[in-house]
């Protein structure tokens, strides 16, 4: 069996000999050179073939180029740059050397800065960490760190006395009274903390997982263990990844552990809260390097884990977004969003047998919590596996228990996989207790009223649905479709017309709304339109089983197009 090199890293070498050679060519009057068996690398190529794998942020060949480009010309101020920032998000120990060439650097000063502090340099750390400019993220950023290395210092009063600006009453009160709880917590100030968290409580809409952990520690160390437990057991309500780590373990882990155990790890916990932060706002860069010095600070600290596999994942990453996931510890609460997350990744490239193994093996270790089946249900619908995609999505809903509101995405979803494996019956009872949970949910409207149009059933009833799904969705196309095939069913022509028009303006690229609407233009009249809209059907990638279909129509009909 060939095995094939990443074409990221193919391009890239490529592109890095050819510079390498046209560096190296003799003038036309001199004889050629007997070839070099090992075509030598230039620092241009290195550097050309270092920028080609960070566009991609391909992380590891584009640090490898970057720093041979330095090798080769160490004095180049853009390749110091480049070869900097290629370290960092690529995690390399290199980068604190690269960055002690950097004076002028603000990223470089705040690598070193958390090098000083990891070496008990507290006093130096600080003079980097006031020079850093309070604009940007740093206006964020720099009151935090610098909070923390003063209480590194153990200063907790001077500490407190930075962030108390910001905690009080500013834009960023949540965000610097947490990080002035967890301070004070750690500083033995249990009171302190408890009315700093709850300044953080206040000032955030959405407790996060990350909030709840901390909140939950320093409240049970104030002694007020019942509302801590209530504020963990906020967590397991929802339906989505987190609601697995409300177990018994994971709770009495919560309320007994502090969330940092040094300054350092501080340090990292505000620079992970900014890539957090950043995340899907200003591009999976900045988020990526915010989540490396977290790293750098806090080994292994599975939140930074996350936030780094997910921005590489944005830019289609997906190998180093994976690798960046092992190694979790088995005892670790985050463990089962890391294998639901790992599943996910692993679909994505292509894995899908190892993809269900692993949400199989979660499924069994969390027996009473619906979201590894439902997760599996998904996955095996997306590879359109219906029938194994129902019994998965069989055990999510057993599980789940009494159904409330929240669970019509496990309805909705099983009756899709029903339909598609041809369990009619048990698939519109799904639809129906469905919109009973969301009677006002598009895709619920939308979906059992096109079937029932397409089966020639309540054609009425559908079309009443249809048009209420129309007019909560009024740019889907897909909606707009299926009011129209139920208007051309009815025998509404011209508003079936209407809408399927409105469908392939909206979903230009889709075979089965252009087939619509050749239907729709045949039965009024215009022949040609509907040949057009046929012929386009067929080339935009129909299912396998619609093509015959529509060259059928096509054989029968096309002669008989523009004939009176």
């Amino acid at each position: 069996m060939v095995a094939f090199a990443n074409p990221c890293r193919m391009a890239l070498l490529a592109a890095a000999l050819l510079a390498g050679s046209a560096a190296g060519r003799a003038p036309d009057s001199a004889p050629p050179p007997a070839p070099d068996p090992q075509p030598r690398l230039t620092a241009y190529g290195a550097y050309l073939a270092g920028s080609f794998a960070a566009s991609e942020m391909d992380t590891a060949p584009a640090a490898d180029m970057m720093l041979e480009a330095l090798r080769l010309a160490p004095t180049q101020p853009e390749v110091l740059n480049r070869a900097f920032l290629a370290t960092v998000l690529d995690g390399r120990p290199d980068a604190v050397r690269v960055a002690r060439r950097l004076p002028d650097n603000e990223l470089a000063g705040l690598l070193l800065a958390g090098a000083d502090a990891m070496a008990g340099r507290w006093d130096r750390a600080e003079t980097r960490l006031r020079a850093l400019p309070r604009q940007g993220a740093g206006q964020v950023l720099q009151p935090l760190l610098l909070a923390w290395a003063q209480a590194g210092r153990g200063n907790t009063d001077a500490a407190l006395a930075t962030l108390r600006p910001q905690a009080e009453g500013s834009r960023l009160s949540g965000i610097a009274a947490l990080h002035a709880a967890m301070i004070a917590d750690l500083g033995n100030r249990p009171r302190e903390a408890e009315r700093l968290i709850r300044v953080a409580l206040a000032n955030t809409p959405e407790a996060n997982l990350r909030l709840v952990q901390i909140a939950a520690g320093i409240l049970g160390r104030a002694g007020k263990e019942a509302e801590a437990m209530k504020l963990v057991e906020s967590i397991s309500t929802g339906g989505d990844d987190l609601a697995m780590l409300g177990t018994p373990e994971v709770r009495r882990r919560m309320l007994q552990d502090r969330a940092v155990a040094s300054a350092v790890e501080g340090m990292g916990e505000a620079e992970l809260a900014l890539a957090a932060a950043l995340r899907g706002q200003s591009g999976p860069e900045l988020s990526l390097l915010l989540a490396r010095l977290s790293l750098r600070m806090r080994p292994g600290f599975v939140p930074a884990m996350l936030v780094a596999s997910e921005s590489l994942a944005e830019n289609s990453n997906l190998e180093a977004a994976l690798a960046m996931l092992q190694g979790v510890p088995a005892d670790d609460p985050l463990l089962p969003v890391v294998m639901l997350r790992r599943a996910t990744l692993l679909d994505r490239v292509n894995r899908p047998e190892e993809a269900i193994a692993t949400l199989r093996t979660l499924a069994d270790a969390r027996p009473t919590s619906p979201q590894p089946a439902a997760r599996l249900g998904d996955l095996l619908r997306a590879r359109e596996r219906y029938a194994d995609a129902a019994v998965a999505y069989d055990t999510a809903i057993a599980r789940a228990g009494e159904l409330g509101p929240n669970a019509w995405p496990l309805l909705y979803s099983r009756g899709i996989a029903l339909e598609r494996s041809g369990q009619w019956p048990r698939a519109e009872a799904d639809f129906k207790q469905a919109l009973r949970l969301a009677p006002e949910q598009p895709y619920i409207l939308n979906y059992l009223g096109y079937t029932w149009v397409d089966r020639g059933e309540n054609l009425v009833e559908a079309r009443g649905m249809l048009e209420r799904a129309v007019a909560l969705r009024p740019q889907d196309g897909n909606v707009a479709d299926s009011l129209g095939w139920a208007l051309f069913k009815l025998g509404d022509l011209p508003g079936a017309t209407k809408w399927l028009e409105r469908a392939v303006e909206l979903e230009s690229r889709n075979a089965v709304i252009n087939d619509h609407l050749g239907d729709a233009y045949w039965a009024v009249g215009r022949q040609r339109e509907a040949v057009f809209q046929w012929r386009r059907a067929v080339t935009i990638d129909p299912e396998p089983a619609e093509t015959p279909r529509i060259e059928a129509k096509l054989r029968e009909r096309e002669p008989l197009a523009g004939q009176p």
